[in-house]
């Protein structure tokens, strides 16, 4: 079966997120009244598997060796299936 994986990684507390202040702050220049601003990245990756709980596991792999570092990153994963 095909599986859509969504794996949105984003940076843990305490980590400075340049990209994420350099946007609030340009948005502040244009006038909105923001607090702050958090920037994370979301891969959406299309997986054939057997079982939902196969398709989480490999996700959670992927995650584990390439998407997201664990000292920075905290990440989500969820898990749909595709007709």
């Amino acid at each position: 079966m095909k599986y859509r994986a969504k794996i949105e990684v984003s940076l843990k507390p305490g980590h400075s997120d340049p990209e994420g202040e350099t946007t609030a702050r340009l948005l502040k220049e244009l006038g909105y009244v923001v607090n702050a601003v958090n920037v994370s990245k979301v891969y959406n990756i299309l997986l054939e598997t057997q079982t939902p709980k196969e398709a989480k596991a490999k996700a959670e792999e992927m995650c584990k060796r390439l998407l997201a570092n664990s000292t920075k990153d905290n990440y989500t994963i969820t898990i749909e299936e595709q007709k």
